[in-house]
């Protein structure tokens, strides 16, 4: 078997074409979203024979810096180019930074699975499951100008269109209102006592706190919730302290724990993961460098029995998940809030129906862009700065 593979592999490698990157593209959609680590900017990596990989993510100034790394190299070596995008420009990339790299690597990989005409799940291994289950925030969508519904209701009404959990806010209020956590830990309480009834005894849901709570009424209101059973408690504590508080939160309750939709690649992860100080990570795609980096993290959960729960990003990264989770043999439950709605500029791009996202055969990301309904604001044709050393046996070193 394993000679098998190896040898398949090999033939793979010799099938693709002897190509090079000539230019990369920038592109907003109709719905360009400004909040950086929501990103849906397009990318384009195009190469001399043709072929062309679509990206998402990051932002102009950071996608033409890592687009520089590209342009006259083999786009098929995808692991050097990643490494050659994060060291080359003197500080390690923050969480802007490796958005757009992530967006880039997207790219190269929907490139590759064109070249061979294969899925990227195919690229990765193979799949291990039939379909990601899915969770929706605030509700199943529902048609425009339908009345309000409860809290229960809408829960109901979410786990009778399919999807696997029902998520809330954490007694959510106008932005920019007042919000006093000492006092909303009970109001929390009650929505998720509310919403339990709704899903029923056998139904899912799911809290997301939003770094709202110190870690006193964090304690305090994963405690009030055990006995509702939720699937998952969401950003109990803040970012920041998170390597602090959680460890010590995870002694406190027996809620299930997931963090890290706004943490980076995985050294932000690994240590509260080998800890087992939460159930679930948050990662995601382009957020913490794309695939390549995406399925190293995916290695550390499997590893320690730690689950996946992606945050959200641009459509064209959740059809990049898809491929990337249908081959992680862990949980995972994945937010998806476009509810099979059309995408004006994707004609194809993820596969979903009744509350569940299906991996399909096209090759890439599977995934199929109208560039002519978004706007063109950046190009890079020419190599950018080359800030690297190499060992002895050609590998990249820290300059």
């Amino acid at each position: 078997m394993f000679l098998s593979a190896v040898g398949a592999a090999g033939a793979a490698e010799a099938a693709l074409p002897k190509i090079k990157v000539k230019r990369v593209r920038i592109y907003e959609p109709p719905n360009v979203n400004q909040t950086f680590n929501q990103s849906n900017m397009l990318v384009t990596v195009e190469t001399d024979n043709g072929l062309v990989g679509i990206g998402e993510g990051g932002k102009k100034d950071t996608l033409e810096q890592c687009a520089g790394t590209l342009i006259g190299q083999n786009p098929f070596r995808i692991e050097a180019l990643w490494q050659e995008m994060y060291i080359a420009w003197f500080y390690p990339p923050g969480r802007e930074k490796i958005h757009a790299v992530g967006a880039m690597d997207l790219a190269l990989w929907d490139l590759k699975g064109k070249a061979l005409g294969l899925p990227v799940h195919d690229l990765l291994g193979g799949a291990v499951r039939e379909h990601v289950e899915c969770y929706a925030t605030g509700g199943a969508p529902r048609p425009a100008g339908s009345p309000p519904m409860t809290l229960r209701d809408r829960a109901r009404a979410t786990i009778d269109a399919g999807y696997r959990a029902f998520r809330m806010g954490a007694g959510d209020t106008p932005s920019g209102g007042v919000y006093n956590t000492h006092q909303q830990v009970r109001k929390v309480a009650q929505d998720c006592k509310e919403v339990r009834e709704g899903v029923g005894k056998d139904g899912d849901w799911c809290i997301d706190f939003h770094q709202r709570f110190d870690y006193a009424d964090a304690v305090r209101a994963c405690k009030l919730i055990e006995e509702f059973e939720p699937y998952f408690v969401e950003d109990p504590v803040r970012d920041e302290h998170a390597h602090q508080d959680l460890p010590k939160l995870r002694q406190m309750t027996t809620v299930p724990l997931t963090h890290g939709e706004e943490w980076g690649q995985r050294w932000d992860f690994n240590r509260i993961v080998e800890n087992h100080d939460i159930d679930y990570i948050r990662a995601t795609v382009p957020n913490v460098g794309g695939i390549t980096e995406m399925m190293k993290i995916a290695a550390i959960c499997e590893t320690h029995a730690v689950g996946i729960i992606p945050h959200f990003t641009g459509p064209v990264a959740t059809a990049a998940l898809v491929n990337c989770l249908s081959t992680f043999p862990g949980p995972v439950i994945m937010e998806y809030n476009y509810g099979g709605r059309p995408i004006p500029y994707l004609p194809e791009c993820l596969d979903f129906k009744d509350g569940k996202a299906y991996r399909n055969d096209r090759p890439g990301l599977g995934t199929t862009v109208d560039l002519t309904k978004c706007k063109l604001i950046g190009e890079v044709t020419e190599p950018g700065k080359k800030n690297v050393y190499y060992r002895p046996d050609g590998s990249l070193t820290h300059w």
